[in-house]
């Protein structure tokens, strides 16, 4: 399932300008979530979030808590980011960093302003909707292209770089941030916040499925259509197979390719429009090994 490299046309300035100024917005209103959140449940709740975050709360609440020094979030979450940003910048794209740099400055800024705020005093629904709000920060903001810096660095870079499945070594990481936590704060915190995890990971993978995978197996009679429209929507090629109905022993095409889980969406109403008869079979892929197309990130 070859691709050759598709043409791009060239964006007019003005187009590219509202693009990246409505892609600054939505950056904008996702650090704002984000920044309210860690202000409303985590900070409320005594929550360690994962990644660098979640690293820049500890610091946070040690220094308080053992040297009586209230240090501001921003200063310590920059400097906790250089090098995801390095990574960023050299592997995954300067544009997309920019952007994410935005994020992680604006969220910064948002949580050293913003005061502190009681919405509920249950230890469990602070952890279950401070996850899905935590994940709706994020998946707004990897819609537009950005990250909330940190961990989403290394975890775009293995994934989409180095086809090295992220979870098991960005896990690995946040359990080290949850058995510090708990050591020095208290186990339950730390329970809690591996419930806030949990939630936030399911729902971001409800929300956001671009680096999910889905194997397409679509048996039509316009195979050349087929194929072409794969192409044009998701960037993949085919490959055809050849089949033979049961009952009636006609020779069949199967159109055979593996796309993003977020390319469905378009990708299966075109195919039945184009061929109202084909049979499509769309299932998880768990797993790909080789060349996988991912669009670029600027």
């Amino acid at each position: 399932m070859k691709r050759s490299k598709k043409t791009k046309k060239p964006k007019s300035g003005f187009k590219t300008f509202l693009k990246d100024l409505v892609r600054l917005i939505m950056v904008l209103i996702a650090a704002f979530i984000m920044a309210m959140n860690v202000q409303t449940f985590v900070n409320d709740g005594g929550l360690y979030p994962g990644g660098v975050m979640g690293l820049t709360i500890i610091i946070q609440r040690i220094a308080s808590s053992f040297l009586h020094i209230e240090l501001p979030f921003t200063p310590i979450n920059l400097v906790l980011n250089a090098v995801p940003v390095f990574i960023g910048f050299k592997f995954i794209g300067k544009k997309f960093t920019v952007f994410s740099m935005i994020m992680v400055i604006a969220y910064g800024i948002f949580v050293d302003i913003l005061p502190d705020f009681t919405l509920t005093e249950d230890a469990l629904l602070i952890a279950v909707f401070g996850g899905v709000i935590n994940a709706v920060a994020i998946a707004l903001c990897l819609k537009f292209d950005a990250t909330s810096g940190g961990t989403d660095f290394i975890s775009i870079f293995l994934s989409q770089k180095k086809g090295i499945d992220a979870f098991p070594i960005i896990l690995a990481a946040n359990t080290v941030i949850l058995i510090v936590a708990g050591a020095l704060f208290g186990w339950d915190k730390a329970l809690y916040s591996m419930i806030f995890q949990f939630v936030s990971t399911i729902t971001l993978h409800t929300l956001y499925r671009t680096y999910q995978q889905r194997t397409l197996f679509v048996i039509t009679d316009k195979p050349q259509d087929i194929s072409a429209l794969i192409y044009d929507i998701s960037g993949h090629g085919a490959t055809f197979l050849e089949g033979e109905s049961s009952y009636e022993h006609e020779d069949k095409k199967v159109v055979y390719s593996v796309v993003s889980a977020a390319d469905t969406r378009k990708l299966i109403p075109a195919i039945r429009q184009a061929d109202p008869g084909a049979f499509i079979n769309c299932i998880r892929t768990e797993e790909i090994m080789g060349n996988f197309y991912y669009k670029p990130r600027d």
